[in-house]
């Protein structure tokens, strides 16, 4: 007998893609509190959605004996999030962002290497992708009733020992969130998340990958720049709390 999706607490990342969004669906799915590591390809508009996400996680994958939470993330706009109308008492919503020049020139490194012609890999469509991805996150901030917790997507690789606490204490976690994590049954897989090797590690990889081959046009970085700073500021300051890069 499957399990009733009421008993479930509710959390979701709302990010863009390339911002260690894979890493962290593997670390927050590894707790024993908490059920779900991958991006769901759900919109959330009405009550239905969480029974329809608790289906779509039972075809592959177990309920862990007394947890707590469900996850997903949402990472395009294709995908709407409305958590006033989802009649959920117990909700933690997370948003991050990835700054501009390494998400478009990792996006294009993702897309370039598949193998039909992607619109992604062009650094011109990748960035605007991204540009309307955080403006609406940040239209999201700025009409959000309920809360959310901030967090800059660099700190996974760049101090996980400030993140993990602070994930740990906003989700009000029995144990701390560890930078080791299991492999699971969608692990590497397309549409999953991260298809390369690194996800396949178990632990938080700090080596940095080099996309220097990669050329952004200036003036498409440069508008990139600006509107991250912007909607980042925003994000921030509608924020519940947050935890950002020094």
């Amino acid at each position: 007998m499957n399990p009733s999706s009421e008993r479930y607490s509710r959390i979701f990342l709302l990010s863009h893609m390339r911002a260690f969004t894979s890493l962290a669906g593997h670390i927050l799915g590894s707790h024993p509190q908490i059920n779900g590591y991958y991006e769901m390809h759900i919109s959330y508009e009405d009550a239905s959605a969480l029974d329809k996400q608790l289906e779509v996680f039972l075809e592959s994958d177990e309920i862990k004996e007394n947890s707590r939470y469900l996850f997903d993330k949402l990472l395009h706009n294709d995908y709407l999030f409305k958590p006033a109308q989802l009649g959920q008492a117990n909700m933690k919503i997370l948003v991050s962002l990835l700054e501009p020049e390494h998400t478009i020139k990792s996006i294009v490194d993702l897309f370039a290497q598949k193998e039909v012609e992607d619109l992604y890999a062009s650094p011109v469509e990748a960035a605007n992708y991204y540009i309307a991805r955080i403006q609406a996150l940040a239209d999201f901030s700025r009409a959000a009733t309920q809360p959310y917790y901030y967090f800059d997507a660099e700190l996974w690789q760049r101090a996980p020992e400030r993140l993990l606490p602070k994930l740990s204490d906003w989700l009000e976690l029995e144990m701390p969130l560890s930078e080791r994590y299991q492999i699971f049954s969608h692990t590497g897989k397309a549409r999953k998340g991260d298809s390369s090797e690194r996800i396949h590690s178990g632990r938080i990889d700090r080596t940095p990958i080099d996309y220097s081959h990669i050329a952004i046009p200036e003036d498409v970085l440069r508008k990139a720049r600006e509107v991250y700073q912007e909607c980042r500021r925003q994000i921030i300051g509608n924020a519940v709390d947050s935890v950002i890069t020094d």
